[in-house]
């Protein structure tokens, strides 16, 4: 026997020993984030998360790993803790924790040694900052407008809202809730004060929260280099349940009057200043109440005031970035086909250059002081985020961690497979697929679809714990993934053309993958499935009442009545851009493609799943969906959670998110027997 066949013998025999990667395996893993590189370069401290089943807990902590390479080491044990950043002398690691009772900051060695806690707070502390002078922590804090950051004044009011026996809620203008919270008399300001603790200082008063709520894509605000300045996001825009227009404000850290100095009629979040401190870089959005519009990358000189956009050319979104030292170029995250990979531009513009590339995504792009050796985070669709250092004389990276080698080698993950089809128009739609664990083409396997949301979102090289797809292929389906009209990273235009055509071509796009994939000699036409959530919970609503071709349907919080969910969501611009106007307004289009108005066409057998702290897709789009499926005699089941908003994210709910998936489109797709 030859030594190519002993191995790849060898190989098939380890392969069939591994086992399929199920829930309880995903629920093992070590989730990492928030990776920070020491000034110095010698240290990267970040952020694991581990499930608690037993508890019910997500316990998150602190650990630090040598650029250079060697083991990573566990900082911090008790309580929740994250967001941590270095001192500009990278001496000390200040961070937040919960260990002392309630969210504050807290500052210790490297090695995890006298951890003190800094702030005390009535009003706690989140995403702080270290000035690079190394005198002050810049964070947010939710403060009653009237008292700033007078902390005696705050407490007085929380310890009367806690005592006062009515609890009820009067508004008199619109956002009075959001995701998955009601509106309350405080707000989220800015505050700094001394690094060795004292009196806090309220840099943002006034009655909004600054810098405004987002899902993620980096901080709000940023301290200029000589630590004079503060340049935070703000909206303050008079009707902001309409409004996605988030400016660029500076003020001196001392306090004093902000100054705009942003233009645009869109978003502007993120922003940086150079290392030199002459310029401040930040994201933008071109056009007003589209929260998906591409955002570019633009930077102002901050001595002339002029603003350059320096991605105009680059039809693709920036998902991040960050500056090289010599504060001549940027590095950006972009989104492209479902991987995101990292280019270079110029401060003054023109021409992009590639930096990383390949079947993956990565992310948190940073540089030690040289510009030698880039850190960033990766992951793909058949593993977790991990971390990475890659110097500018070598050609392959090299991981900095390996926290999920162990586990992830006794189970069988299947990466992900591409392919594209002629969708609506004959415009290539791309998506992936996940095979089954041990898969044998000379096999039919039921097919599950996954319908992502947004509906301006994508499937791609990433690793979910949500919607993992791992999951669903280790229970035996084969996972299909399309990504049709309203996916990023296929061009702005792809984007544009789901708005205003909800159940149009988008529909179009995903029913001719469907059919592509029915044509596989190995996928079971017969035994299809098809499941999303948010807007992909709104298409499985829609497919319920314009096609019999699957046998079992998951609707997760998904929008069923169009009409109604414009006056119940909060975020107010997204129906008025997609439904091109307020139900009021273009009654017109919310008939056009509303799921609830082709009831009487409903077959397919549905688990309807929702959240009765969504305030995004409120709980009754699922409740009348529900309604309408019962009083069609459709095989249906409803899953509430009250402890869940938009996302089903504690450990146990998610367990049970899981297994009724799986039980209902495995019960419905089971074969026949003869």
């Amino acid at each position: 026997m030859s030594r190519l066949l002993a191995f790849l013998l060898f190989s098939a025999v380890l392969l069939a020993q591994k086992a399929p990667f199920d829930f309880d395996a995903m629920m093992k893993l070590k989730r990492v984030s928030e990776p920070v590189l020491s000034p110095d370069g010698k240290l990267v401290a970040f952020t694991v998360q581990t499930i608690d089943l037993d508890k019910n807990t997500r316990p998150r902590q602190i650990w630090v790993v040598p650029v250079a390479g060697g083991a990573p080491k566990q900082l911090t044990t008790e309580g929740n803790n994250g967001r941590p950043k270095w001192s500009p002398d990278s001496k000390k690691l200040a961070y937040i924790s919960t260990k002392g009772g309630s969210s504050q900051i807290w500052t210790m060695n490297p090695d995890g040694t006298d951890a003190r806690q800094i702030s005390r707070l009535a009003t706690e502390a989140d995403g702080t900052l270290w000035t690079p002078d190394g005198k002050s922590f810049v964070f947010t804090s939710d403060v009653y407008p009237e008292c700033g950051a007078d902390d005696v004044c705050n407490k007085k009011k929380i310890e009367a809202d806690e005592k006062n026996k009515v609890k009820a809620r009067i508004y008199t203008s619109l956002l009075y809730r959001h995701w998955n919270q009601w509106q309350t008399a405080r707000r989220k300001h800015i505050l700094v004060m001394p690094a060795e603790g004292g009196a806090a200082k309220d840099l943002t008063p006034g009655p909004r929260d600054t810098p405004p709520f987002s899902l993620g894509g980096g901080d709000d605000y940023a301290v200029s280099p000589d630590s004079q300045e503060l340049c935070y996001a703000a909206n303050l825009d008079a009707d902001a349940a309409y409004s996605t227009n988030s400016e660029i404000y500076t003020v001196p850290l001392e306090g004093g009057e902000p100054k705009k100095v942003s233009a645009s009629p869109g978003s502007d979040n993120n922003p940086q200043y150079s290392p030199d401190g002459k310029w401040i870089a930040w994201r933008m959005q071109a056009r007003a109440g589209f929260e998906s519009d591409r955002w570019r990358l633009v930077v102002m000189n901050r001595e002339s005031g002029a603003i350059n956009v320096l991605t105009e050319n680059l039809d693709r979104w920036i998902a991040g970035f960050t500056w090289f030292p010599d504060s001549t170029r940027l590095a950006m995250v972009v989104e492209d086909r479902g991987r995101a990979n990292a280019q270079m531009i110029s401060v003054n513009g023109g021409g992009v250059r590639v930096i990383t590339s390949g079947a993956s995504s990565i992310d948190d792009l940073q540089f030690t002081t040289d510009g030698k050796t880039l850190v960033y985070s990766e992951q793909t669709g058949a593993s977790p985020v991990e971390l990475y250092a890659v110097a500018s004389s070598e050609k392959t990276a090299k991981a900095l961690t390996r926290l999920n080698t162990d586990i992830l080698n006794r189970y069988q993950l299947t990466p992900l497979e591409d392919f594209t089809v002629k969708g609506a128009e004959d415009t290539p739609v791309q998506a992936f697929v996940v095979k089954p664990p041990d898969f044998d083409a000379t096999k039919k396997y039921p097919v599950l679809m996954l319908i992502h949301g947004g509906p301006q979102g994508h499937w791609g090289e990433s690793f979910s714990y949500r919607w993992n797809q791992q999951v669903f292929a280790a229970a035996g389906f084969l996972v299909v993934m399309p990504n049709p009209r309203g996916s990023t990273g296929y061009g702005q235009k792809f984007i544009d053309e789901i708005s205003g055509d909800w159940g149009g071509r988008v529909y179009d796009d995903i029913m001719a993958v469907t059919d592509y994939v029915a044509s596989l000699p190995y996928a079971d036409a017969d035994r299809m499935a098809a499941a999303g959530g948010s807007y992909g919970g709104y298409m499985v609503n829609w497919i319920l009442g314009h096609t019999d071709r699957f046998k079992a349907l998951v609707s997760h919080a998904g929008v069923f009545d169009t009409r109604s969910e414009g006056g119940e969501t909060e975020e107010l611009w997204f129906p008025k851009w997609e439904f091109k106007g307020m139900p009021w307004e273009n009654p017109e289009t919310y008939e056009r493609w509303s799921p609830s108005n082709f009831v009487k066409n409903f077959k397919t057998p549905t688990l309807v799943i929702h959240g009765e702290l969504d305030y995004r897709v409120v709980t009754g789009q699922g409740l009348h969906l529900f309604t309408g499926l019962q009083s069609m005699n459709v095989p249906s089941k409803l899953l509430l959670f009250p402890d869940e908003g938009h996302w089903v994210t504690k450990p146990l709910n998610s367990q049970l998110w899981y297994r009724s998936f799986l039980d209902w489109v495995t019960e419905w797709t089971r074969k026949k027997q003869p």
